[in-house]
C-alpha cells in the first residue's frame, strides 16, 4: 500500500510598503512592513526574526485570498491598498513555499493586533499559552529588512525594489 501524496506547506502573504521622505535631500524612499514572530522562541531574536504577515493556505484555495486574509489576521486589520504586484514564490529553508504580492499603503505599526497561537509553555509543562503571531510590526527601509527578514523572504524585497526600480 502506498502512502498517499504529502501536501505541499505553503502559504502566501503581502509585502506592504510606502515611500517615506528623506529629510536630508526630500527624496522619496521606500519602506516596508514587517512582523516580529510572536512566542517564546521569538523573543529574544531579531535577526532573521521578522516576516511578511503570511499564512498557510490548502491547495484548492486561491494564494491572493490567502494572502489577503493571513494580512488581516496577523495585522488585525484588512491590507490598505487596491493595486498588487505578484512577487513571486521562495522556498524557505525549512521546505515551505511563500507566495508574496507587494501592495502601497500605509498603516499604523502602534495599531496593529495580530491573532494568537497556543503552544505547550514551558515544554513539557502540559500548560498551553497562547502568543501573539506577530508580537510588533514595524517599517524598515530596505537595508534593516534585508538584515531582519527571514533569509528566503529577502528575494520579495528584491524584488519590490526591482519592480519600483529602486537599487
Amino acid at each position: 500500500m502506498t502512502a498517499p501524496p504529502r501536501q505541499r506547506r505553503q502559504s502566501a502573504g503581502v509585502l506592504l510598503y510606502r515611500f517615506a521622505v528623506e529629510p536630508a535631500d526630500s527624496s522619496r524612499v521606500p519602506e516596508v512592513l514587517l512582523g516580529h514572530m510572536g512566542g517564546p522562541l521569538w523573543r529574544r531574536r531579531d535577526v532573521g526574526a521578522w516576516s511578511i504577515p503570511k499564512g498557510g493556505y490548502s491547495d484548492d484555495e486561491d494564494p491572493f485570498a490567502a494572502a489577503l486574509r493571513e494580512f488581516e489576521e496577523e495585522v488585525g486589520k484588512p491590507v490598505p491598498a487596491e493595486h498588487f504586484v505578484d512577487l513571486g514564490e521562495v522556498q524557505q529553508a525549512g521546505g515551505k513555499y511563500v507566495r508574496a504580492w507587494a501592495a502601497e499603503g500605509d498603516l499604523d505599526p502602534a495599531t496593529a493586533i495580530s491573532n494568537t497561537f497556543q503552544v505547550e509553555w514551558p515544554p513539557g509543562s502540559g500548560r498551553l499559552q497562547a502568543f501573539p503571531e506577530f508580537d510588533r510590526v514595524a517599517w524598515f527601509s530596505p537595508a534593516d529588512a534585508m538584515t531582519r527578514i527571514v533569509t528566503a523572504q529577502t528575494a520579495f524585497v528584491q524584488r519590490l525594489l526591482e519592480a519600483l526600480r529602486v537599487t
